[in-house]
């Protein structure tokens, strides 16, 4: 529960104290407490059944290891590899900056599922999941 509270609380580091050090903070009534991290304060950590629509049932990605207490709609044309680091990225809530690092493990694990039309050097043009084929958007990288 702590870390979902924190979590939730978390956005970017305003307070005019410690910015450059620790760029959020997550306000806990009168305590502040100050994060630094070395990518992105949001790690998905595993993908979660979702909740029913019309068209079938929409997955959810569960961040910061708080299982279904911190969720975010699973978008896979979304999906970003960074080209400077290699890194995999999805959305995340804006008020933690809109971008949120996939957890290496998960990253492997959907591995086979890029396609790489451009080729092997290339970053990859699609994302296969659940029997559809999705076009990557790449509107994530002018965030990374």
């Amino acid at each position: 529960r702590f870390l979902a509270f924190f979590f939730k609380q978390l956005q970017p580091n305003r307070s005019g104290r410690y910015e450059t050090q620790f760029p959020f903070v997550s306000l806990c009534g009168r305590e502040r407490n100050f994060l630094r991290c070395d990518d992105r304060p949001v790690v998905f950590t595993e993908i979660l059944p979702g909740t029913g629509t019309d068209t079938g049932t929409e997955r959810l990605l569960s961040y910061c290891g708080a299982g279904d207490r911190l969720t975010i709609p699973f978008q896979p044309q979304n999906l970003v590899v960074s080209p400077r680091n290699g890194r995999l990225y999805h959305p995340a809530p804006t008020r933690v900056g809109g971008v949120g690092l996939v957890r290496s493990t998960l990253a492997l694990e959907w591995d086979p599922c890029f396609e790489y039309e451009l080729g092997p050097a290339q970053p990859p043009t699609h994302f296969n999941w659940e029997g559809r084929r999705y076009r990557l958007t790449g509107e994530l990288l002018p965030l990374l």
